[in-house]
């Protein structure tokens, strides 16, 4: 199992299209992909989850992968969080 911490820069935060574009990233992996925000944890393939996290600018998010991809889903999903939020 891996994590990743990341502090959201987007003015917007995580909205809409950014989910949109999380969740097909992660679409591609096997493992299990999660993002939590204050306690909350949401599966990161459910575009629902993540905007139900109402996740704002300056907000600390940490996404966890488990399973037999989760290396290359790490590598994937920390580069797309830190060139899109």
């Amino acid at each position: 199992m891996r994590d990743f911490k990341y502090v959201v820069t987007d003015p917007e935060g995580i909205h809409a299209r950014p989910a949109g574009e999380l969740v097909k990233a992660v679409k591609a992996f096997s493992s299990d992909i999660k993002i939590a925000k204050g306690g909350k944890a949401m599966n990161c393939k459910a575009i629902f989850g993540i905007m139900g996290l109402a996740v704002k600018k300056g907000d600390e998010v940490t996404l966890t992968f488990e399973g037999a991809d989760e290396d290359a889903a790490y590598e994937a999903v920390s580069k797309f969080m830190q060139e899109t939020l």
